[in-house]
Parts: structure tokens; C-alpha cells; sequence
């Protein structure tokens, strides 16, 4: 069969993007600001297309739970579609190179190239397909040790996706004892009006300030962890880190005896990662639909905390710190909260209501909670 100089090339440059992609996405340790990638690509076609169709499920439990597959199993496929690519890359240079084969009773075909290319990546060494030329021997051994290379890929990066998740979930699943759920500043913050609160507040705040630099250390070489979401529908590292920034922002317009410093390095970093997060989602800052935080919410974020001996600087100066601290974190995590379809959570809870350690499944569908004693959490924090 003749060769076929642009069917070589064309499978040469298959073989280069999804190489290079994939030691982007799996061995380069940091965020990379090109705008076109393969991966880049396949999230956006892919996310587009799942929540539409999440979106006509009528049911919000079985909603989440579907929004929840998509990181997973996305991962998943963006395996695979890196190895037909690779399969497919290996065919058509093997083709382009004159289909030098020996069958056993048919003629060679682009067909055939791409089979002996998926059985040479897969190791499976079958034996039906062989190579005649030079070229196409050096093809199948650069593609086999390849294959094993990608294997051994593939089973690093498993774990520490999956390990880096299980780190981010840590401080969430904490933050459900101490600031309610789904947690809100206000609740935070008059969880800790205990005597020495101040003390285990300035604490939480500092491992909040380590959990955010490897929230945008970990999710900004693998973006893939955003799609992850938390073990609870009314969780989410989204909603954990607005909370944990509307904590700084009332600590840092003034709390009288709070432990302003450490919020504003807490504040600073977290900010940090909701930003460049925005910009690995290409989600450009978007003004609110609704005020989070109406002048009668914030009147009574100060009444309550007043209430348990807070006291929470008031008049214009204050609320116009207020404001603009705001404005320096809201616009881009409403953003990146709305292209991944999670919710920002209020300043302060809306209704009282149980944390998520306080109820269980047998509890809501036998009743079994009647039989058990009622812990006042308010009272202990």
C-alpha cells in the first residue's frame, strides 16, 4: 500500500495534543493559562450538556445526586478519550505509513491499522496483526511502552484525586458543629461568643487560611475537583469558603475583641483562590441577582450577636468597609457558584434548624428521634 505523507502527520499531531494534554492535566503541578486544551474543551462540552439535562430532573434530591456523578465519572471518560486518541493517533500514522503488515487472508485497511494500534496499547499482544517495516516496528514499540507509561499515569493520579478530595471535605464536615448547615458568618460567629470563643475562632480561622491555599493549590493544577461535590446535598466547599470570607469581612469591620489580623490573612488567601479559580473557569465576575445581605439582615446579624455579648461596629463608615469588602469577593464566587451549580449560603439562618450531626435517615423515616435526647447545641456554643 503506498504511503500517505498527510494522514502520517495528521495521526503525528493526534499523538502530540493528547500526550501533551494529558501530562498537563496529570504531571505539570500548575495551572495552565492556554486558552485551548483539550481537556479545557471536553469539561465545558461535557459540564454544558450535563447540567441541561440534570436541569429537566424534577426531583432536587435525585438532581444533586446526578450533578454529583458528573465529576467522577467524567473523570472517567476523559481516560478513555485520551486513549482512543492515542489509539486512534498510533492507526492513522501506521496507515499513513504505508499499512506495513502482515495479515493472515486480508488485505491491510485503516481498519486494521487502528487494531493492531489498540492492541498494541493495551498490551494485549495478540499476534494476528504483525509489523513488516522498520517503521511501522518502531511505531508499535514507542506505542506499547507508551500504553504502560499512561497505565502508570493513570494509577497515580487516581489516589491523590481522590485523596485531595478527602483533605478538602475534612474542614467542611468540622465547620457543621460550628457554624450550623449550611454555615453562615452569623452563626459562626455567635457559636464562638463563649468565654475564650475569641481564642478558638482566631484558631479555626488560621486552619481555614492553610485549607484555602490547598483548595487553590490542589484544584487549580487539577480543575476536576471542583466537579467533586461534598458527602451532604447542604454542603459544599462553595459554600464553606463564602461563609468562612463572610466571617473575615464582619471581623474585619470591627468586632470588638476579635481576632481581626488573623481574619484578614484568612481573608486575603481565600480571596486569592476564589479569583484564580474564576479564572481557570473562564467565569468572569457577575453582580448578584439578589443582596445577600439586605440592610434588615445585617441590622439583625448585630442584634444577635449584641445578644451574646458581640458587638459589631455600626454606622456609614462601617457599612461601607462592609460593602466594599464585599464587592472584592461576591461577584466572583456567584459567578464560579452559578457555572457549577451550586448555591451561596445566606449571612445568617433564615430559620433554626438541626446540623447535619444531629439527624439521621432511620430518625426521618421511623420517628426514632422522638426516643432520643435533645442536645442544646446554641447553649454550648
Amino acid at each position: 500500500m503506498r504511503t500517505s505523507p498527510a494522514v502520517f502527520i495528521a495521526g503525528a499531531a493526534i499523538l502530540i495534543v493528547v500526550i501533551w494534554d494529558a501530562f498537563e492535566s496529570i504531571i505539570l503541578p500548575r495551572r495552565v493559562t492556554r486558552q485551548f486544551r483539550l481537556t479545557r474543551l471536553f469539561y465545558r462540552t461535557s459540564w454544558s450538556i450535563w447540567k441541561f439535562t440534570c436541569g429537566l430532573i424534577p426531583s432536587r434530591k435525585i438532581r444533586e445526586t446526578a450533578m454529583g456523578v458528573f465529576g467522577p465519572i467524567s473523570l472517567l471518560i476523559l481516560l478513555a478519550v485520551w486513549a482512543v486518541g492515542l489509539v486512534l493517533g498510533f492507526g492513522l500514522m501506521q496507515y499513513g505509513a504505508g499499512s506495513a503488515l502482515n495479515v493472515t487472508g486480508i488485505t491491510p485497511s485503516l481498519s486494521t491499522d487502528i487494531y493492531l494500534s489498540g492492541t498494541t496499547f493495551f498490551t494485549l499482544g495478540l499476534g494476528d496483526v504483525l509489523p513488516r517495516s522498520g517503521l511501522a516496528r518502531f511505531l508499535v514499540v514507542v506505542e506499547s511502552g507508551l500504553g504502560f507509561g499512561f497505565l502508570a499515569a493513570v494509577i497515580g493520579y487516581l489516589p491523590f484525586i481522590y485523596g485531595s478530595f478527602s483533605k478538602r471535605e475534612v474542614n467542611i464536615s468540622l465547620l457543621d458543629s460550628r457554624a450550623g448547615t449550611p454555615p453562615t458568618a452569623g452563626e459562626l460567629l455567635r457559636r464562638h461568643s463563649y468565654p475564650h470563643g475569641q481564642e478558638a475562632l482566631r484558631e479555626l480561622l488560621k486552619e481555614w487560611e492553610f485549607w484555602c491555599a490547598e483548595l487553590m493549590e490542589s484544584h487549580l493544577s487539577y480543575p476536576v475537583l471542583a466537579f467533586f461535590r461534598s458527602q451532604h446535598d447542604n454542603q459544599s466547599w462553595i459554600a464553606s469558603l463564602t461563609a468562612i470570607l463572610d466571617a473575615c469581612a464582619l471581623i474585619m469591620v470591627g468586632i470588638e475583641g476579635a481576632c481581626e489580623k488573623q481574619a484578614q490573612l484568612t481573608f486575603a488567601i481565600a480571596r486569592h483562590a476564589v479569583v484564580d479559580l474564576s479564572q481557570v473557569f473562564n467565569t468572569s465576575p457577575q453582580e448578584l441577582s439578589d443582596d445577600r445581605l439586605p440592610v434588615a439582615e445585617l441590622q439583625r446579624i448585630r442584634d444577635v450577636l449584641t445578644e451574646h455579648g458581640l458587638k459589631l461596629h455600626d454606622g456609614a463608615a462601617a457599612d461601607k468597609r462592609l460593602a466594599e469588602l464585599r464587592h472584592m469577593y461576591e461577584p466572583y464566587i456567584y459567578a464560579l457558584a452559578s457555572y457549577l451549580k451550586q448555591s451561596l449560603p445566606p449571612w445568617i439562618p433564615q430559620k433554626k434548624g438541626k446540623d447535619n450531626w444531629q439527624t439521621t435517615a432511620w430518625a426521618r423515616s421511623t420517628g426514632f428521634v422522638k426516643s432520643q435526647p435533645t442536645v442544646a447545641v446554641d447553649d454550648h456554643f
